[in-house]
């Protein structure tokens, strides 16, 4: 039986890059978005011309009722859920230091990246356990979190205090899902070329200029697609509960 992976936040940018990939990889996709298929119309007849079998579903992972439909349409459509891709996430509307950062805003970042990423996971999880284990695994489960989970930017705290969120979260579903043949990883993107990132354009260029990346460029989100895949693949069995940096070797320390 094909397989079918969730991306949610796969309309555009790292999350569609993932989708495609794994289109490609011979999975059935199901896009969860927060805007109309019609807005992402381009990006949708890339994976018609791609002949991949994919599903939109529109919603917000912040409603348990969308996360509840996003399930239930993809079980109803496709049989089944192999592969989760926690991708969706949120900036701050404003950057704001530390000290002058909101209640609001610290919920609204908190509520989507991290509580939506807890409890779609568990709906997720839950279904395939019930499923028949095809293969040498029940399930795959990415987060996509961010070199943020470990790195402080105090303009926008509750953007890292989400990701580090993620970042345990990946541990502790890694943790009680192993048993159930399901395998959990994180991947923590540094500077990739977005939407999100388009705003601090100069900022991050001026940083691979003065040498702050050890692969010289930017990412893109066909890196961090390319990593996706191979986690979702069979050749990373033996491992879970763990992160791969996809950012230029940004985390190393150097003197």
């Amino acid at each position: 039986m094909k397989k079918t992976a969730i991306v949610t936040g796969a309309s555009r940018g790292i999350g569609f890059a993932v989708a495609r990939q794994l289109g490609k990889d011979n999975f059935n996709i199901v896009v969860f978005a927060t805007t109309p298929e019609e807005k992402n119309r381009k990006n949708m007849q890339l994976l018609q011309k791609d002949e991949t079998p994919y599903l939109y579903v529109q919603g917000s992972l912040d409603s348990s009722e969308d996360r509840a439909r996003l399930v239930e349409e993809t079980v109803k459509t496709f049989g089944g859920v192999h592969v989760l891709v926690n991708n969706a996430g949120v900036a701050p509307k404003v950057r704001a230091d530390l000290l002058e950062m909101t209640e609001e805003s610290f919920d609204r970042v908190l509520s989507i990246n991290t509580k939506g990423n807890m409890f779609l996971t568990q709906l997720v999880a839950k279904q395939m356990i019930r499923q028949p284990q095809e293969g040498k695994k029940k399930g795959t489960i990415i987060n996509i979190s961010s070199c943020s989970a470990v790195v402080s930017s105090v303009n926008r705290g509750e953007y890292c205090v989400s990701k580090a969120g993620v970042a345990m979260l990946t541990k502790l579903y890694a943790d009680r899902l192993a048993g159930e043949g399901i395998l959990v990883h994180e991947v923590r993107p540094g500077v990739i070329a977005t939407d999100m990132t388009s705003a601090v354009q100069e900022k991050y260029n001026a940083l691979i200029e003065q040498g702050a990346f050890p692969i010289a460029r930017w990412g893109t989100p066909e890196d961090v697609a390319q990593v996706v895949s191979a986690l979702c693949s069979d050749k990373f069995c033996y491992t879970t509960g763990n992160h791969i940096d996809v950012d230029g070797g940004f985390h190393i320390q150097r003197l």
